[in-house]
């Protein structure tokens, strides 16, 4: 049970392609009566969610304005190029950023992957506005998608395949929540992403039970029958 005053769930966003099971099963675990309510927000609405109090927390990919944000590093993705089975790029092992100079390279916006400097290849006539539209355009035979390698699993096809891309932009997800204030089931959450123990002295337990009663030491050694063991009497040695 939640004590009074306390939340009885706790609204976690997260962007396509970011998996939080992992931490749902441990929080099921931990706050049993405090149900985790997981929450998909687009890429491009996911910062807004957070800071309008629609979800108390986001697993978000960068980039975002953190003026106001509190933010977590959890991990980068391996960014990947998707295309079709019988591509010439499906034969090799990885790709590197000029492998894509004379492809259509397909940009869609929710996969928030920003270009150090001009993209290569060439851009469609127009833009798709999603990677589950780009990925049907790669199927269709019409250029390449550069994506975390978790979207493209994501939007797996038995006709596509994908290739990690060497010198690529990064894909980088972080935990963010509102930086005016961390409750304690925040603190709960933040623990679980960074692998604390549930005796963490850094993680707040919601609900105590009393202390247990201590358990008075005994003054002398007991003998094997119960009875208390009396210390020696001292006199004088005899002769």
């Amino acid at each position: 049970m939640t004590g009074p005053g306390e939340p009885a769930s706790f609204r976690l966003g997260y962007v396509p392609g970011v998996t939080p099971g992992k931490w749902a099963r441990v929080w099921a675990e931990r706050l049993p009566d405090v149900a985790l309510e997981l929450v998909t927000v687009p890429v491009a609405g996911a910062e807004q969610a957070v800071r309008s109090g629609a979800v108390d927390a986001g697993l978000v990919r960068l980039p975002i304005d953190r003026d106001g944000l509190h933010a977590i590093p959890l991990y980068t993705e391996t960014t990947v190029v998707v295309v079709g089975k019988d591509h010439a790029a499906a034969a090799v092992d990885e790709l590197t950023v000029d492998d894509l100079s004379d492809e259509i390279v397909l940009r869609p916006p929710d996969t928030a992957l920003v270009w150090d400097g001009p993209a290569p290849g060439s851009a469609p006539v127009s833009e798709p506005a999603t990677t589950a539209r780009a990925v049907e355009l790669v199927a269709a035979g019409v250029g390449v998608l550069v994506v975390p390698q978790s979207l493209a699993r994501l939007h797996h096809r038995r006709d596509l395949t994908y290739r990690p891309l060497v010198g690529g932009p990064e894909s980088s997800v972080v935990l963010t929540w509102p930086a005016a204030e961390t409750s304690d089931l925040m603190e709960q959450f933040i623990g679980i992403v960074r692998g604390r123990t549930v005796n963490s002295t850094r993680t707040p337990r919601l609900r105590e039970g009393p202390p247990a009663p201590s358990t008075p030491r005994n003054t002398a050694p007991a003998r094997r029958d119960g009875a208390r063991r009396r210390p020696p009497r001292r006199g004088r040695p005899r002769c």
